[in-house]
């Protein structure tokens, strides 16, 4: 049994609500590099390079790159032959959350639903806790922001409905999303399991390398024409117009009751904000 200090994740949760902030990841950049090769509207490659602009400044100034910088979501991969030490799990994980959005002179975006009341430092996170083979703990950080997720939906379609079905779905969302999500945009798509299920794999999707085709052949080319016919829509990047409306489309599949069809789609903007670290 491998022991862990509970600071040690604290440290580590915090470091990464920093640089989630601050940093975009590679894949991000490239995607936005490589979108701008292929954008033909000028007011589209206007803003995919103020974007990348932005990105720049935010990076080598140190200042989030945008100004919601999102609602903490950490997802966690326990090894099953790891104790944590000195400290609850997820405590340690909202102290780090803590400090870091204090630290980082980040927006505190978390507040009661009814009287909308700020908790002043952005806890509670909302954590998602997978115990695995081994003695090591993965911390992965989603800065989630409030606009792209309030365009996110569950769908129970009908069996019947199909793949088909699942497609004109997900295209129908983020027409109807139109500009609110800021675009150019990642589409998580879960497909399956059950109504909160579906939302998890939706959200998990997002979690994979930016662009990174399905390890399932069927899924990667319904992720591929997904994209498709989202970029025909002519949302365009900041919604001004262009064929970058979404950068990827990354879809989950988990087995499903007979007679239910579960479709979640999480939208993420252009802050794209993942940080991961292995402990």
């Amino acid at each position: 049994m491998r022991e862990i200090e509970s600071g040690e994740i604290t440290e580590a949760v915090r470091k990464m609500s920093i640089e989630a902030a601050y940093k975009l990841g590679h894949d991000v950049m490239e995607a936005f590099e490589k979108n701008l090769k292929t954008e033909t509207s000028p007011t589209g490659r206007e803003v995919l390079k103020q974007l990348v602009e932005n990105a720049r400044i935010a990076e080598e100034g140190l200042f989030p790159m945008c100004q919601d910088t999102g609602f903490a979501v950490i997802f966690v991969e326990l090894g099953q032959d790891v104790h944590v030490t000195g400290g609850d799990l997820n405590q340690a994980i909202h102290e780090g959350v803590r400090q870091g959005y204090s630290e980082g002179f980040l927006r505190k975006s978390v507040c009661d639903p009814f009287t909308r009341e700020n908790t002043c430092d952005n806890t509670p996170a909302i954590i998602h806790i997978n115990i695995v083979p081994g003695d090591r703990i993965k911390l992965t950080l989603a800065g989630k922001g409030g606009g792209s997720e309030n365009m996110s939906r569950v769908m129970m379609l009908k069996p019947s409905d199909g793949k088909e079905g699942i497609i004109d779905y997900v295209v129908q969302r983020v027409s109807e999303s139109g500009p609110n999500p800021c675009p150019p945009t990642i589409i998580g798509v879960g497909i399956g399991g059950t109504f909160e299920k579906a939302a998890l794999l939706a959200k998990e999707a997002l979690l994979r390398t930016l662009g990174e085709p399905s390890t399932d052949p069927e899924l990667a080319a319904m992720e591929e024409e997904i994209l498709e016919r989202i970029n025909r829509l002519g949302i365009g990047p900041g919604g001004l117009g262009g064929k970058t409306t979404s950068m990827a489309v990354h879809v989950k599949l988990h087995p499903c009751h007979i007679a239910s069809l579960p479709v979640a789609v999480n939208i993420n903007c252009h802050a794209h904000r993942h940080k991961d670290i292995l402990l």
